[in-house]
Parts: C-alpha cells; structure tokens; sequence
C-alpha cells in the first residue's frame, strides 16, 4: 500500500478543486448558454413592424406605420380594411392581454392557469356572459358585424403569418391561442360593463352590514348612517336634461324582459369661452391600473374616415377619439343597473321558486369547466326570471340567505340583444351632433355620460344606456324576489335619456356626479359618488372666463383634495400632548391641501383619516367589514366621517368596554397610534416623510405577478401626486400590504382642440406594447406622471420610425 505524500495529497486537491472548476464552469456556460438561448427565442416574440407581410383578406394594401412611441398610423383604401390593419396591430402589441380579456369573459382562465382561476370561471359562467356575447352578434347591424369580421381577420392574419414565439405569457403557460371571432369582441365590452357597474357589490355590502348590526344587537337603521346625505353644494352635469319621457308600459318583468372599477373626468368648454372660439374637450377614463393598461393609442387614416384617439385592444372602434369632425369622451354614468333579488325556493319542491303566484321551475343548463393538470367540472347553472343564480357560486352571496333562499343577479349587460357595439360603430362615424345623438342611444351597456362636440362648435352630453325602471325600491338594497314588489317595469326609453347641448354656462361637466336634479322623473341611481372631483373642476373653469388646451392639461394634473379641504379643519381641532403630535398638527393648519408626492402632509392625513374610519367602524362591524367599507366604498367615507362628529357621535363608543367615548378622544388616539405607526416605518424627522415613498402608481400584470423570478420584469411602479377625490385622481386606501398604493386612477389622458383636430393631445400610463421585452412596454409612464402629451397627426406629416406593409396575397 502506497501512502500520499503531502506534496502528491496537495496535487490531487489541487486536481479535484480544478476539475471542479471546470465542471462548474462548462455547467454555468450550458445554462448561460441556455438562458441567452432563450431569451433569443423569447426575443423573437417581438412583432415584425418594417418590410412587408403577405396575408389575405384585405382588399388593398394596409400599410401601419410607427412613430417613436410605438403608436401605429394606419392606412388603407377603405375602414373595413384599416379595422383589419387595426387587428393585425393589436395583435402585434397585446396579443396576451386580449387574449386574458376574452378568456376572462368565457370563463375558461382555469383551463390555462389551473385551480386558482376556478371560482372566477365559476361566477362568469353562471353570468353566462359568452353565451350572451355570441347571440348579440347575430342582433348588430350588418355593417358593424363586417366591420368586428375584418378586424378578427386582422388578428388572426398575425397568429398565422408570425415567425418566431408568441408573447412570453404563452410560452410560459404552453399553449396556442385560438382564433378570433367577433364574439371574442362583445365579451370584451361586456366585461368593460360589468367592471364599470358594481351596484351589485354595495348591495351586497349593505346585507352583510345589516347582518352585523343584527348579530350586535344594534340598529339597524345605522346602516344608512354609512351613507349619509350629501351636504356639498352638489353640481349637477346636465341642467335643463332634455327629453321627450314617453310613457312606459308596465311590463312583467322575466328573463325574456332582461333578455338574459370606474371613475372618470369629462368636461367640454363651449367656443364662446375659449381663446381660439372652438370648442375643448378634455376626458380621462379611470379604472384599475395593469401592466399593461388597458388603452392603446392609433391614427387611422382612410379616404371615407379618418382620426385618432385611444382603443380597448379587442374592439375595432375607438371610445375616445376624433375623426376630424366630431370628438367623444366617457364618464362612467353610475347608474343603478345592476339588482339583487332574493329568490325563495319552494318548500314543496327544491326544484322551483315562488313567484307571485304559484312557482316555476329553474332554468338549468350545465357547464363544463376544463382546469389545467385536472379533470373538468361540471357545473349546474341556475336561471330565475331575474336573472342566473350567483349565490350557488359566490360566498358572500350565500352568506346572506336564508336556507330556503337563493340570490339573482339582473343588469343589462347579460343581454344577449346587446347592440352597444352598433353605438361604437356610429359614434365613430358620426359628421354631426343629431347623427352622435342617434348612436349614443343604441347604448345597452355600460351605463356612460358620453361628451361630444363638432368643429361646427356645438358641445353636447347625454348619458346612455338602458336603466331599469322599478316597479318599487331605489335599488339600494337586496329586493325581494317573490312577490314582485321590486321587479324591473322595462327600461328608460332610449328618447327619454337625459341630454343636453350648448348650455348658457358654456361648459359641461362630469366626474361621476349626480347627472340630473330632482326634477327628472325617473331614478338614475341612489348610490351616486361625492361630488369632490366635479366641484373642483367647476371652480377651476370658473376662475378663468377664457380657457385654453393648456388650461384643460393643468386641470387634469391637479391635485388638490376637496375632501381635505372639508376634513382637516375638523381633524386639526384635537389636542395632543406629544411633540411630534404638535408637529403633525402645525404641518396640517398650514397645508394648501395638495397631495404632493414630495411632501409629509398627505400622508399623515390619509394615515390619520384611515385610522380613525376603521376605529370608528371596526368597534360595531369587525373589522374585515370595516376594510371592506373603506376600499370599496370610500367616496361616502369623509361625509360619514363629519357626520359622525356632528350628528351620529355614538360611532364614536367603544362598545367592546361598553364604556363612552367622546370623538375629541378618538382623534387624539388615532393621532398618536398613527403618528406612532408612520415613525416606525419611516426614518427621520417628520418633515423629511413624503407621500411618494408609499403613493407610487403601481402596475402589476395579471398574472406575470404570480411568478417570483418574473414579477420584477413585468410589474413596476412610480412616485405619484394625487389621493382621492382629486382631480388627478389616485386611490387612497388598499386593503394590502402597501394600503396606500396608487393602483386606480387616470391610464388615459386626453384633450381635443377644435380649433385643429389634429393637434389633439394624448398619454397613456404604461406604453403601447404588452410584451415585457418591448421599449414600449412602460416608456410612457414617467411622462405620464409628469404631465406630458404626446400628438397623433396624420400619416402624411407622421415622424414614422418603422413602416410595415400588409400587402394581400396570401391564400386562405
């Protein structure tokens, strides 16, 4: 036996720790090698946007041309042909996030992301909201059909000529999207409607408050003590509502009579106003904030129609835009469009539910739910005349029923006679006000205070879409369902619908507020947001009697807090012992109100205003209510608040000590428990804290966040000004980790001048592309925050980067 030196035990450690180093060596290149690999491959999911690419369909040459933000200029020979350039170029730039969209109002996201899409699967397929889509294609006009036809064509050239990986989402997930069709295209306007329309959710709320109340042996008048009524000098959008109210037929109403997240700001300046004397139409949408957000900016220019504004990828037409001729812009109407009806089962038979006389038996129908790496689902669905059965499906739901009980949903939006494509389609064409008009009113759902104004000057609003008539109640609580006390009498008549143009004021305003007085005779809704937003707006406009573009761009920057503006100086009023509770409270008496990124006063404000509604609502409904009250319905919050102090104080008890509280005390503990709080989570002196450090306008993509090591590619986030009720408008409280976060607001920003359509100026909050490895993917963002506009002229006079050339060729 040979025994090792210690020279010769030296070389062979020398030699293993060497071979090793090769190994791991060869192995980090094979993986380095792999890795660059496939980001090659996921690089080649960027679309192809110079040369040219022979499909089929198109009769003449399609040629989309980009300039330096990736904002397609689209030309063609006919508007058919452009809508299929349009497709071609959705495609292009967010094929996931249609293909998400659709996929979310089929109810088929479990077939691709498994177990955890399950329950939203489940709720839309009890919606039926596909079903419905693919029988109001069959109710559009022929033009509007050809024209959803030739875009699908667009989208579905691009799935079959495309080289290289789809958008990372599909390789990650691994699968092939489908084609097309135009169904795919009223699921996504049906799934706008639904998310703009959450009466439902209050309703619901409301049942479960009441049955909190009920469990703590407390009044269950409180409840309305939440939404106390306005004491605001409240500005009305339409003031002398034009209409014809024909009488309306009393209809029994069944499921043949059905046929079954959004804020926003609007106003248009008359010509008489303005510096150039034509009109200015400024609107900004705002819903939830995604990566990427939900609009995408385009030109189109053809010999029949041409203009430029902001499309929902997944539809052909424009809700925001101009086309050298007319301008439009939306609010989300609020109207109460959406009723719950508590259906009793019959005690004889499970199988039936009472009506007013007599019962009748469920509609059912089972759907077939494919879940990734598991077997299908069937699941029973349940009709009633009002509506699908949610509660069979929804927690909540079921939570406030008794056990001979079940819970329906109506809303319009279930129409499968839905024709509110066929608006779209005329409000793009429309020359002149009366032909706006006309279309407007072809509006099922959503509900939308639609603005629109014409280079011959005349600015005008109506607010579309069919609202329910009562037969009894104002929608604000879950109805009775069996004795048909609460049942829809049919609809507001599409002549009957509130408008009006060309006021004496020489302005029109919305941003959710009430839309007419008490003098229109039908109810447009109960539930109606504060009117914080409109009331700043009207005292901008009225302070200056000529405005201007740049007038309207300051406006839809600003950021000062009417609701601070009516809370602080009540908040200001306690007494406080500490330093720093001093401190806070010199830094509040001298706030102008702004909610500046780079400044401590909003967020002790909001931190204060958040802590003192949870003390005040958590003691009597828990606190999972509580929060849910906050970030669901927060616009009543600062009435509720005042209204508390001044008329309704016993909010202000404790009643887990059954002891007395006086409000004065409660606003000194919350002050130093917030104080308390926001030192621990930020360094320095309270002068140094700023709004920014947890206000930042954050954009997650829907499910890329899911994924650890892909989340810091796709979601990303900024410092941002604003809270709510600003004009600028950004949510105040989450329910999360980060309950500041900005995760609602603006996406889109728009004004058009009259004076040339033209120069009309637009941003969007992300980019123009969907796809993570794009330049585009979040380039605007920045210049979004910070007030930048960007133009869409004319292909003619475009700065176009990159020009691709759709030429027809290709056989079917």
């Amino acid at each position: 036996m040979i025994t090792p030196t210690g020279s010769s035990r030296r070389l062979l450690k020398w030699s293993i720790r060497r071979v090793a180093a090769m190994a791991s060596f060869v192995m980090f290149t094979i993986l380095l090698t792999f890795a660059a690999g496939g980001f090659i491959y996921l690089r080649s999911s960027l679309p192809k946007t110079s040369g040219e690419v022979i499909v089929n369909s198109p009769r003449n040459t399609v040629t989309i041309g980009r300039n330096e933000n990736g904002i397609p200029n689209i030309s063609a020979q006919s508007i058919d042909d452009a809508y299929y350039g349009l497709g071609f170029a959705h495609a292009q730039d967010r094929l996931w996030q249609m293909e998400f969209a659709r996929r979310a109002g089929a109810g088929r996201l479990a077939e691709i992301l498994g177990e955890p899409a399950l329950n939203t699967d489940k709720f839309i397929r009890v919606l039926g909201l596909y079903r419905s889509a693919k029988s109001s294609v069959d109710h559009l006009s022929e033009p509007t059909r050809i024209a959803l036809e030739a875009y699908a064509a667009g989208i579905n050239a691009y799935l079959k000529t495309h080289q290289g990986a789809l958008p990372p989402e599909f390789v990650l997930l691994g699968y092939q999207p489908e084609p097309w069709s135009p169904a795919d295209s009223v699921v996504v306007q049906k799934i706008m409607a639904l998310r703009l329309g959450r009466n439902w959710v209050i309703e619901l709320l409301r049942a479960r408050i009441a049955a909190a109340l009920e469990e703590r042996d407390l009044p269950p008048e409180r409840i309305f003590e939440l939404w106390p009524p306005n004491d605001f000098s409240e500005p009305i959008s339409i003031h002398t509502a034009t209409h014809g109210f024909t009488p309306v037929p009393e209809i029994w109403f069944d499921q043949s009579d059905l046929l079954v997240g959004g804020a926003s700001n609007g106003w248009l300046i008359h010509g008489s106003r303005t510096k150039t004397g034509k009109p200015i139409l400024a609107n900004d949408p705002h819903l939830r904030f995604e990566a990427p957000i939900n609009w995408y900016l385009i030109r189109i220019d053809t010999p029949e129609l041409s203009g430029a504004g902001a499309t929902l990828p997944g539809l052909p037409f424009m809700p925001f835009g101009h086309n050298g001729q007319m301008a439009g812009g939306i609010t989300n109407g609020g109207a109460d469009v959406q009723d719950l009806f508590k259906e009793k089962v019959d005690p004889e038979n499970a199988g039936r539910y009472l009506l007013p006389r007599g019962s009748r038996e469920f509609e059912t129908r089972v759907e077939t739910i494919r879940i990734k790496d598991v077997e299908t689902l069937s699941l029973t669905v349940r009709n009633t005349r009002h509506g699908p059965v949610i509660s069979d499906v929804h927690k909540d739901a079921a939570s406030v029923l008794e056990e001979d009980e079940v819970l329906a949903f109506a809303s319009p939006a279930l129409a499968p006679n839905d024709r509110s494509l066929d608006a779209l389609y005329g409000i793009n064409r429309s020359t002149n006000s009366q032909e706006f008009l006309k279309a407007a009113r072809l509006l099922v759902a959503p509900h939308l205070n639609i603005f629109f104004a014409s280079v011959d000057g005349d600015i005008c609003l109506i607010s579309a879409g069919r609202i329910p008539i009562r037969k009894g109640g104002d929608g604000r609580l879950i109805a009775p369902g069996h004795d048909g006390s609460h049942d829809w009498a049919g609809f507001i008549p599409a002549a009957d619908l509130p408008y009006e143009c060309n006021p004496a004021s020489g302005i029109l305003v919305n941003a959710n507020n009430r839309i007419v007085d008490e003098s229109y005779p039908h109810l447009i809704g109960a539930d109606i947001n504060l009117p914080f937003r409109a009331l700043r707006i009207t005292e901008l406009l009225e302070a200056k009697p000529v405005q201007t573009v740049g007038a309207s761009k300051e406006m839809q920057l600003d950021i000062l807090s009417v609701p601070a503006r009516h809370l602080v100086p009540l908040l200001i009023k306690t007494q406080t012992d500490t330093v720093i509770g001093r401190r806070a409270i010199a830094l509040l008496k001298n706030w102008d109100f702004r909610m500046a990124r780079d400044r401590p006063e909003p967020l002790i404000y909001a931190a204060w205003l958040r802590s003192l509604i949870l003390t005040l609502l958590s003691d009597e409904l828990g606190e999972d209510l509580a929060l849910d009250y906050l970030t669901e319905v927060f616009s009543p919050g600062p009435q509720f608040v005042v209204s508390a102090f001044r008329e309704n104080s016993h909010w202000c008890d404790d009643n887990a000590t059954a002891g007395m509280r006086s409000c004065d005390r409660l606003l000194t503990e919350t002050l130093n428990d917030t104080l308390e709080q926001l030192h621990a989570d930020h360094s320095g002196d309270i002068e140094t804290w700023r709004w920014g450090d947890v206000h930042r306008a954050t954009f997650r993509h829907p499910v890329l966040t899911h994924i650890p090591g892909v989340r810091w590619l796709s979601d990303f986030s900024i410092p941002s000004d604003g809270g709510d009720g600003t004009v600028s408008s950004g949510e105040l409280f989450r329910r999360d980790e980060a309950p500041y976060a900005h995760v609602d607001g603006s996406g889109l920003r728009a004004i058009y001048d009259f004076s040339d359509l033209d120069k009309s100026q637009f941003i969007i909050a992300t980019g123009q592309s969907g796809n993570v490895l794009s330049r585009h993917y979040n380039d605007m963002t920045r210049r979004w925050r910070d007030g930048e506009y960007l133009n869409i002229p004319p292909s003619s006079g475009a700065n176009l980067q990159e020009v691709l050339v759709l030429q027809p060729g290709l056989s079917q």
